[in-house]
């Protein structure tokens, strides 16, 4: 069974007044058939977590380990990450002019699984993922998220998950920008890549309507760059009633 084992991270980042941490000791243990959502107010952390495990140069980790099935995560560069079954879906994919969709697809899938998929298996593989995700067939000529709408970001984000199967998918803030029916759509496509109960999910959110869609076995709450509370996903439901108050105080967090 494969685990994700995040323990007293602390991740700084630079300011024009110098390092500011924003993580401060976090402890998570995901293991392979969970899913664990994080919840918190804005700059409480959230985001910053996704983007160190993952690799980005603008998150210093100061300290605390990051390891998956034994191996050292932070000891990897960003694509090593990926084919060791890492995957993030980021809040804001960006735009690749002059990439189209079906030659990064490929090429992703090529680099994660060692060899390129051969072509008529693989044909067969994005069209019925696109169909699962209502993805019409012309968009796999398009440049990668280029004029795409943010529903349409979050799909292609989908896509790539289906298609990647990576060990453990971080979805960062999948739920902003959808409308009800690409919530839906994009909810039952990561419910997909949940089934076979071999992979783990963290899942990162404001707020629950996601959730209502994808059922997670623990909730996190986020505050000034720490987990301060773990428990079932009732702990979803008493915040979005009384919101997280009780977690900062009263005081809204500084964005990140």
């Amino acid at each position: 069974m494969s685990t994700l084992e995040i323990k007293d991270l602390h991740v700084s980042v630079a300011t024009e007044d110098g390092a500011k941490e924003i993580l401060k000791g976090v402890d998570l243990t995901v293991r392979a058939g969970e899913t664990h959502a994080i919840m918190g107010p804005n700059g409480s952390g959230k985001s910053t977590l996704a983007y160190a495990v993952a690799g980005h140069p603008k998150y210093e980790i100061t300290s605390g380990s990051v390891v998956l099935d034994g191996q050292d995560v932070l000891a990897m560069t960003v694509d090593e990450r990926a084919r060791a079954g890492l995957f993030l879906a980021m809040q804001y994919p960006v735009e690749v002019p002059g990439v189209s969709m079906s030659n990064f697809l490929r090429s992703a899938a090529t680099a994660t699984r060692g060899e390129a998929p051969k072509l008529r298996t693989w044909v067969k593989e994005v069209k019925a993922a696109m169909s699962d995700l209502d993805i019409v067939p012309e968009f796999a000529e398009r440049s990668v998220n280029e004029g795409f709408s943010g529903g349409e970001k979050k799909r292609h984000e989908v896509l790539q998950l289906a298609l990647l199967k990576p060990k453990f998918a971080i979805l960062d803030e999948t739920d902003s920008g959808l409308d009800v029916d690409a919530l839906r759509v994009v909810s039952e496509g990561v419910n997909r890549y949940r089934a076979g109960g071999e992979t783990g999910v963290l899942l990162i959110t404001h707020y629950t309507r996601i959730l209502q869609h994808i059922t997670p076995d623990v909730v996190h709450v986020f505050a000034a760059g720490r987990v301060v509370e773990s428990g079932g996903p009732e702990l979803a439901d008493e915040l979005e009633k009384n919101g997280y108050v009780r977690f900062t105080g009263g005081k809204a967090e500084a964005a990140v």
